[in-house]
């Protein structure tokens, strides 16, 4: 029975995928039109790739009927104000608000900013197939993700949290016997569908796919999950190079401190390739919200730990980058322009990563803002076709255009 489970799971996960490939085919996908399609991304040698890690797991009214775990760590309570702010469940607030991770119009806000301060796009968080606790709906928020950055011409890479097979064990919904099995079927689910989009990230003319965490799968066993691939994958394990991977893959370490991103700089010398990671800080709520004692605090330095982060894994000539994190709230690790912060970070990141005079300006990351303040009040089909027009716009680097569009829409 268990068996059966996860595999009527994944049939209905891979219907729903079929059904909004379809309607990207059709110039369907809700609310916006099919794009062109967006050339094949490939990455060289002339400049990294750089890759906002994403989090695809909020959930908040009105977009949805509830407020989810993520802004509320059972704990906080968003519908309460205080001191002007929602009370949820991170040290910091969105400059949106708290938002719903399947709202089509934040995922389009999301990806414009990152594409207007120089990032290339998303490494996103993905729990696998099986209707179990959140992952249904973290599969189906990742689905939206990648069809925007498909729409608007941005990369995405997935990233398996395979602590996910443990739990399904755990709860019977595997055996103990099939957890290598799972992994391949999940994966071999993803060369079938995912992998296969203009917009997946390719090294070395292989996806790129990362495992994160060290409680899931064992070496031996992510070995032998690589070798059973239908076809294989420049696969990259968390803070140190696995047998099979090309490399790992940074991240933040508070109980270490920033020495841990000269270690890791330093092994990766050794391997193939690597990602390095790039994060403003280190704050988590878990203490305040009564999860756990939580993680010694790596502190922002009025954004210099950001800089000089980012300035290390630049200086590695590594062809890819990450940034953790675009936002994860509950760890104070975001990016995402917030109340405290604004625009500070993508500022930085527009700085280094677009020529003067020759790509956005600081300005220019209030457009996505605007863009969505007008999605959320835009009644008539014609706004909304103007709408879909300034973000492809956006999205095509047509800043002139955007901003005379958007003037006109006030």
């Amino acid at each position: 029975m268990t068996q059966l489970s996860t595999q009527v799971s994944t049939l209905i996960a891979t219907m729903l995928w079929l059904l909004c490939q379809a309607h990207l085919l059709q110039g369907q996908t809700p609310g916006r039109p099919a794009p062109a399609p967006a050339p094949a991304p490939t990455q060289t040698d002339q400049s990294p790739v750089l890759l906002a890690h994403y989090m695809p797991w909020y959930t908040a009214r009105p977009f949805s009927d509830h407020w989810g775990w993520h802004w509320t760590m059972n704990h906080f309570d968003p519908t309460q104000i205080i001191n002007g702010q929602p009370r949820i469940a991170s040290k910091y607030q969105p400059l949106i608000g708290p938002y719903d991770s399947g709202d089509p119009d934040v995922l389009e806000y999301h990806l414009l900013l990152m594409k207007l301060a120089g990032i290339d796009g998303v490494i996103v968080d993905w729990y696998g197939l099986t209707d179990f606790r959140d992952y249904a709906l973290l599969h189906t928020n990742t689905t939206r993700l990648l069809q925007q950055c498909e729409r608007l011409r941005m990369k995405f890479v997935i990233c398996y949290e395979d602590q996910t097979i443990p739990a399904l064990v755990e709860a019977g919904r595997i055996t103990a016997n099939n957890r290598i099995a799972h992994a391949v079927a999940e994966i071999n689910w993803l060369a079938q569908y995912w992998f296969r989009s203009g917009s997946y990230l390719k090294l070395d003319d292989k996806p790129v796919l990362l495992s994160f965490g060290h409680t899931g799968l064992t070496a031996t066993e992510w070995s032998q999950c690589l070798q059973q691939l239908t076809k294989p994958v420049s696969y990259f394990s968390q803070d140190f190079r696995r047998d099979g991977a090309v490399g790992g893959f940074g991240w933040p370490a508070p109980q270490v401190g920033l020495l841990q991103v000269d270690r890791f700089l330093q092994e990766a010398t050794k391997w193939p390739a690597c990602i390095p990671a790039a994060f403003p800080r280190f704050d988590d709520i878990y203490q305040e919200a009564g999860t756990g004692n939580g993680y010694p605090q790596l502190p922002d330095d009025s954004g210099r730990t950001f800089q000089s982060t980012l300035t290390k894994a630049l200086d590695s000539r590594s062809r890819i980058i990450q940034i953790a994190t675009w936002n994860d709230w509950g760890e104070g690790t975001q990016i995402e322009p917030s109340r405290e912060f604004q625009y500070r970070d993508l500022q930085y990141l527009q700085s280094i990563r677009y020529a003067p005079q020759q790509g956005p300006t600081v300005n220019d990351l209030r457009l996505p803002l605007r863009l969505l303040q007008l999605r959320k009040s835009a009644g008539t089909p014609e706004t909304r076709q103007a709408l879909d027009q300034i973000a492809q716009q956006l999205s095509r680097n047509e800043l002139q255009p955007a901003r005379d569009n958007l003037d006109l829409l006030k």
